[in-house]
């Protein structure tokens, strides 16, 4: 069976089958494979799920609809005209569920295209207010979900307590003998790792709630139409409950860094002080209504937070040999290690200022 046979196949057991779909790559995703599936009347994404990353589909799925249908109901109360093209919608196979798993064991799932619509990779101040905006609305119409807590797709994904644990396991064992040149790296690591571990023991003490995080907010998973207005949110894969200054701080570590995230040159990355106004305005503009005075306190907290965190991911790999991120080159993990690292350094540096925005851009 040829790859575009199958995929036809695959197609069939969501649509009617038809003699003119045509099917084509879309993007290049890092984790999962897109098609964009296309009949004279509709057009549609299909993406094979990685269930290596996203263990338990049913739940995944199952996740994604939730949402969906909560903010689709929300946006018909509003009397939104436009609904399809404000949410994501799922298409459901012929038996009614929510993906298709092939004879080789891959997951499958179908979604209607969002036509006129495109994303940024690129990142300015007016796109980081309207992203801020974005995602500010997406937790609030997400804050009052029913049921049971949503499925947590990657287990202890944005826990820096177990991130640490697994750093400290890595430096231990010391596979790659990769450790006596890099012993004050890991010093600076030890010495940040209290202060880092603050949200978990918040919520333990009831001061910190859960909520329904996106957990990767880029400014590339915010569509926009062609006048630069925001239609959604999507790649809704990594919703899950977590501390919104985890959200916050992830666009901020993504989209407020002057140099690239595997930057050679250190003196090149910095942290953008107008990118993160504007996104803080653009968050709280919605966001302010229902955080507590706690959270909003620690929104800068958690750009400092969400950089530890991923300069600890890339150190651990680094330490146990590359074993999880793809590199280019042998060093290429410590130094994207080097570059989250003195990204940290400049939010520490700036971390009065960055206070101050929050607080001001609060009140408003």
């Amino acid at each position: 069976m040829n790859d575009m046979k199958k995929l036809l196949d695959i197609v069939f057991q969501f649509i009617d089958k038809d003699d003119n779909v045509k099917i084509e790559p879309l993007g290049k995703g890092h984790i999962n494979d897109s098609y964009r599936v296309g009949t004279d009347k509709k057009e549609f994404v299909l993406q094979r799920i990685n269930h290596n990353i996203f263990k338990n589909v049913h739940e995944l799925q199952n996740n994604i609809y939730r949402v969906t249908s909560h903010i689709r109901a929300k946006l018909i109360d509003k009397g939104i005209t436009d609904v399809e093209r404000r949410v994501i919608t799922l298409i459901p196979t012929h038996e009614g569920a929510l993906y298709f798993k092939d004879n080789n064991g891959d997951y499958w799932r179908l979604m209607k295209f969002i036509k006129d619509s495109k994303s940024y990779e690129e990142i300015n101040t007016d796109l980081a207010y309207r992203a801020g905006m974005a995602f500010g609305e997406f937790q609030k119409t997400l804050e009052d979900i029913g049921g049971e807590p949503l499925f947590e797709t990657i287990p202890n994904f944005h826990n820096m307590e177990n991130r640490l644990e697994a750093f400290r396991e890595s430096v231990k064992a010391n596979k790659a003998r990769r450790l006596d040149e890099v012993a004050d790296l890991v010093k600076e690591i030890e010495d940040r790792a209290e202060e880092m571990c603050k949200a978990e023991r918040m919520h333990r003490e009831g001061k910190l709630p859960k909520r329904i995080n996106h957990c990767d907010t880029k400014v590339n998973n915010v569509l926009f139409d062609n006048d630069d207005q925001v239609i959604c949110v999507v790649d809704l894969d990594t919703v899950m409950p977590g501390f919104v200054l985890s959200d916050f701080g992830d666009f901020i570590r993504t989209g407020a860094n002057t140099g690239a995230e595997d930057d050679k040159n250190l003196d090149n990355v910095s942290v953008n002080l107008d990118i993160f106004e504007a996104y803080a305005k653009g968050y709280l503009k919605h966001a302010a209504s229902f955080l507590t005075d706690t959270e909003i306190e620690n929104l800068a907290f958690g750009a400092k937070l969400l950089t530890y965190m991923q300069t600890v991911r890339f150190f651990t790999d680094y330490i146990n040999g590359d074993t999880y991120y793809k590199i280019a080159y042998p060093e290429h993990n410590l130094v994207r290690t080097k570059a989250q690292f003195k990204l940290l350094q400049s939010l520490e540096e700036n971390y009065e200022k960055m206070q101050q925005i929050v607080k001001d851009a609060s009140r408003k």
